[in-house]
């Protein structure tokens, strides 16, 4: 029986932090590599010094490499030889190597600069570097008003003051809008915690911010409005035609869907389960009415009226075909889509040429199951045919990435079909620089070649 003091005990141990009490802290860590060389990640063994290899295998210039670790772990970044001339850059060949240790804060991002010279952020240093910066700012503004004969001294000091008193003002709006964003998101899913399950067919789509027309006849619900992650469902925005015209074209290349191998390819997976087919669209019968080249040109006019970019159709991956299909209740392995991220969805810099904004267009819905989870921003969505749900992930100012708010799962098909067509849309591709002179990193083929 518990006595009034290990019950006391029990409290004090759920209350007080895991590092006061001797256990591992965890931090998830962002590795970019922007050095222009290819390098590996090693653990350093705390006790023989032994490197255990955390990349698989390598982490190739321009790509990003997300790490779970704990407070006090070093690591080893090694530069690996050139493939096309089997040496290093350092000096006299040599192979370069820096360190890092995770430290307790939160937010760790290691950037991998040129030379393999380690930079280690974490909430505290971008904090600072944001108030280094704002400073310059400020002190900028004051020289080149002293440079000028009309300003006085005393209006100059005035005029930083509130330069400075603007920038913070600014920044802690920014910060107390993010708070405020994620309680919001915790309380919503507080309340649906119990029925909020890919299980429940009576959770309908979550209910919109607002609502407006699109060409004055498409109802768009606009369920997340922020800048790097906008996520809208759009009404009758796919025809009948269309969609026998896609089935059509698919049906001879259907093959199981695959997902991103971490290494820059493709593989099988069972967190994907459904059939696929990439449709090449013939822009040349687009004056000719072509059904297909229609729908596409209303996908890129979609996202260029959410978008600032004027996106053009040069260079952009295939519309994909995708079915899904429901087997009944007792099957242990239903089609579904675990939760993923199209982009990167990590808030780090956008890598040109990779995808940014996705809509997937509903010609078939099942009967049972097949709803799109947008987890972390406590969206819901129930598939309605012919409707099209739009989701970007990218700030179009700042040129950040969403920090996971679009991360979504395709629930399990139970009882009939889901058919859908689906359009990643990418930002820095052309006729020169197409979709698939990427790797599934967002590298270059030609430059992981050359690392």
């Amino acid at each position: 029986m518990k006595t009034p003091t290990t019950t006391f005990l029990s409290i004090l141990l759920l209350v007080i932090p895991t590092w006061a009490r001797g256990r591992p802290v965890e931090r998830a860590i962002k590795i970019m590599n922007e050095s222009g060389r290819r390098v590996e990640i090693h653990w350093i063994h705390p006790d023989t010094g032994e490197l255990v290899l955390q990349s698989t295998p390598d982490v190739l210039n321009g790509a990003s490499f997300a790490l779970n670790s704990f407070v006090g772990h070093s690591f080893e970044v090694n530069e690996l030889p050139a493939k096309r001339t089997g040496v290093c850059a350092g000096e006299n060949n040599e192979c370069r190597v820096d360190y890092f240790t995770v430290n307790d804060k939160d937010d760790q991002i290691i950037f991998i600069r040129e030379g393999i010279i380690v930079e280690h952020l974490d909430s505290h240093a971008i904090a600072d570097k944001s108030a280094a910066d704002l400073l310059l700012e400020c002190k900028s503004n004051a020289k080149n008003q002293l440079l000028s004969s009309t300003s006085d001294p005393t209006s100059i000091l005035d005029d930083m003051t509130s330069c400075v008193q603007k920038g913070i003002a600014k920044e802690i709006e920014k910060a107390n809008e993010e708070i405020t964003f994620q309680t919001s998101i915790r309380k919503d899913m507080a309340a649906l915690l119990e029925n909020y399950t890919c299980a429940d067919e009576t959770l309908n789509t979550t209910e919109a911010k607002s609502t407006n027309f699109w060409r004055n006849r498409h109802k768009v619900s606009v369920l997340i409005d922020r800048p790097a992650s906008k996520i809208h469902a759009i009404e009758n925005f796919i025809t009948e035609e269309e969609c026998q015209a896609v089935e059509a074209q698919a049906e001879p290349l259907l093959h199981d869907a695959t997902v991103a191998d971490g290494s820059g390819g493709s593989k099988l997976s069972e967190s994907r389960k459904a059939k696929q087919a990439g449709i090449k669209v013939d822009w040349d019968k687009e004056q000719e009415g072509d059904l297909i080249a229609r729908l596409s040109r209303r996908v890129y006019d979609y996202v260029n009226h959410v978008l600032p970019f004027e996106i053009k159709e040069n260079g952009q991956e295939d519309l994909m075909s995708i079915q899904y299909f429901g087997r009944g209740p007792d099957d242990d392995k239903p089609d579904r889509y675990m939760p993923h991220c199209d982009g990167d969805c990590n808030g780090l810099d956008f890598k040109p040429g990779n995808r940014m904004a996705t809509i997937v267009m509903y010609c078939e819905v099942p009967k049972v199951g097949g709803a799109t989870n947008f987890r972390n921003s406590g969206v819901h969505i129930k598939p309605k045919k012919y409707a099209a749900t739009f989701f970007s992930y990218i700030d179009p100012v700042s040129m950040k990435m969403d920090d996971g708010f679009t991360e979504h799962s395709g629930c399990p098909v139970i009882e009939g079909e889901k058919k859908i067509v689906t359009q990643w849309v990418r930002l820095g591709v052309d006729n020169e620089n197409p979709w698939d002179s990427f790797n599934t990193l967002g590298v270059k083929y030609s430059d992981a070649d050359e690392q």
